[in-house]
């Protein structure tokens, strides 16, 4: 499970230059937002811009400390239901495309999940893993580690899209605010 820590880097979910429609201020008191995802634990986040420069759907930006190009500070984390419908509809995709950029350290899930309780293996939080194909998975990675998703694929043909079920299991970790397990996202 993910130590929780500051996020460095986001992607743009939808920036609302006149604030979020929801805020009950009158619109020429409310501040502009951006609300974008970190790629390290896909924290969604609400963030201030600066004015100076523009910022586009997904546009990857600094939030670490020091001096950041377009964002003047991170005002808060927020959930799935506070995202707007624009949000909601870009995660996915942009879930995506973070899971494909940094797809070795999530073949390194496959090859270093452990269990958790003795009924209950890591691999079994994946949707479409039960017993018999965690299994499987742990047979193939004990012969060789796996090297990347198409390996996964290839050697499991159980699983022909590795990075579709993690996508699957880090939208679940972010929608349902009960679930007890966090494997890629931070509480």
């Amino acid at each position: 499970m993910k130590a929780d820590k500051k996020e460095i880097n986001a992607i743009v979910l939808d920036v609302l230059m006149k604030g979020h429609p929801e805020d009950p201020r009158p619109p020429f008191k409310r501040e502009p937002l951006v609300q974008a995802v970190g790629l390290e634990q896909f924290k969604l986040l609400e963030l201030v811009p600066k004015l100076t420069t523009p910022i586009e759907l997904y546009e990857q930006v600094y939030i670490g400390d020091g001096e950041r190009e377009k964002i003047e500070r991170v005002k808060r984390r927020i959930g799935y239901n506070d995202l707007t419908p624009t949000a909601r509809s870009e995660l996915p995709f942009i879930i995506a495309k973070v899971i494909k950029d940094r797809e070795p350290d999530f073949v390194a899930f496959f090859n270093k999940a452990i269990s958790i309780t003795p009924k209950l293996h890591m691999l079994h939080l994946l949707p479409g893993i039960g017993k018999k194909l965690m299994w499987e998975i742990l047979e193939e990675r004990n012969k060789k580690p796996f090297a990347n998703f198409a390996d996964i694929s290839a050697r499991i043909k159980s699983i022909p899209h590795p990075d579709k079920m993690v996508q699957l299991r880090v939208l679940e970790e972010l929608q349902d605010p009960d679930v007890k397990y966090h494997v890629f996202t931070s509480r």
